[in-house]
Formats: structure tokens, sequence, C-alpha cells
């Protein structure tokens, strides 16, 4: 299993905003986990931090390939996936369905028990 961590800036303004969409997201379990299903997604948590930098959204999340997953999510044209993405980026400014301007994170530090 891959694991995903990623910090999403919440652009200014938007940090209750943020709040209410992971409560939307939530309020639609069935879509939100048919479209897990179609990412090949396991797990996803976000956790809200407040930074000097500004607010961020933390993801974490864990499929069988994070690549696919991201690229099942991009190219999708189901109702949730397009909602899904159109808040993301309303809310971080960040396009799902866009080529990352960067690379993925790397996990530098993963100790278990």
């Amino acid at each position: 299993m891959a694991t995903f961590i990623g910090a999403f800036p919440v652009l200014p303004g938007k940090d209750d905003d943020v709040r209410k969409f992971a409560q939307e997201t939530m309020g639609r379990s069935e879509d939100f986990s048919a479209s897990q299903k179609r990412s090949g997604v396991t797990k996803e948590e976000w956790a809200f931090q407040q930074s000097p930098m500004g607010s961020l959204v933390l993801v974490h999340f864990e499929a069988n390939d994070i690549e696919k997953s991201f690229a099942a999510l991009a190219q999708s044209s189901e109702d949730f996936d397009v909602w899904f993405r159109g808040r993301v980026q309303e809310l971080t400014g960040v396009d799902l369905a866009a080529e990352p301007d960067g690379p993925p994170p790397e996990i530098i530090l993963d100790w278990r028990a």
C-alpha cells in the first residue's frame, strides 16, 4: 500500500469554507465512497493547520497506486468528482485535473511499531 501526504494551501478568507467542504464531503458519504473506490483509495484523512504562512489542509491517503488514484479523479466525469475537483480548486487554487507543478511529496520518516 502506498501513502500520499500533502499540504494544500487554503486561499485567504476560505478557512470556514474548507471546514464546510469537509462536512459536505462526508455528508455525501455514498458518493465519496464510490469516488474513493474508483480511485483505489482505501483510507483518507484531512487535517486543518493554521500557520504563520497561512492555513493549510494536510491530506493523507492510502492506495495501491498514488498516480493512478490522482489520474482517476482528474479524468472522471462523474458528478461528485467534478464537484469535488471544483471545490478543491475554489478553496485552495489547486487544479486536480492539471499536471502537478512539481514532484510529489517525499516521505522522509516512516516509523512503525
